[in-house]
């Protein structure tokens, strides 16, 4: 079984989206995620995206240092900008960025933040392939 590793500064929304699609539809692989400063929760609203499309996910936001001594064979950073602090990933395991905007920080009403929230589900979706290939 491959082994990747999602990593963003949070672990709230985009890392956790990844880890639940790769554990839930690409059965050669095991996913996990982590975050340089975990928020402490996953965010209700990638939950709910993530059930729309049939993934039930009960993840929670993890330390990057938990997975410091395991081996990886992909490590993929998703922080979205420059101005995020995206962890540099000293262990083994090939490195690979995929920038994917923060759905957490957009402001408007609770279906405007839910729609970004589906755009970067199904970015991620898309884009999953291509990762793990």
């Amino acid at each position: 079984m491959h082994k990747v590793l999602f990593l963003c500064t949070g672990n709230s929304c985009r890392s956790q989206i990844a880890e639940a699609i790769v554990n839930a539809r690409f059965p050669a692989w095991r996913a996990f995620s982590a975050g340089t400063r975990p928020a402490g929760y996953v965010h209700p609203l990638a939950v709910q995206v993530l059930s729309e499309i049939g993934i039930d996910h009960n993840g929670i936001s993890k330390n990057v240092e938990i997975f410091r001594k395991d081996d990886f064979e992909l490590v993929v950073t998703v922080c979205d900008d420059a101005n995020e602090e995206c962890p540099v990933w000293l262990g083994k395991g090939k490195r690979v960025h995929k920038s994917f905007r923060d759905p957490a920080t957009v402001k408007g009403t609770e279906e405007e933040k839910l729609s970004v929230f589906r755009e970067i589900r199904d970015e991620i979706l898309k884009n999953i392939p291509e990762l793990l290939n």
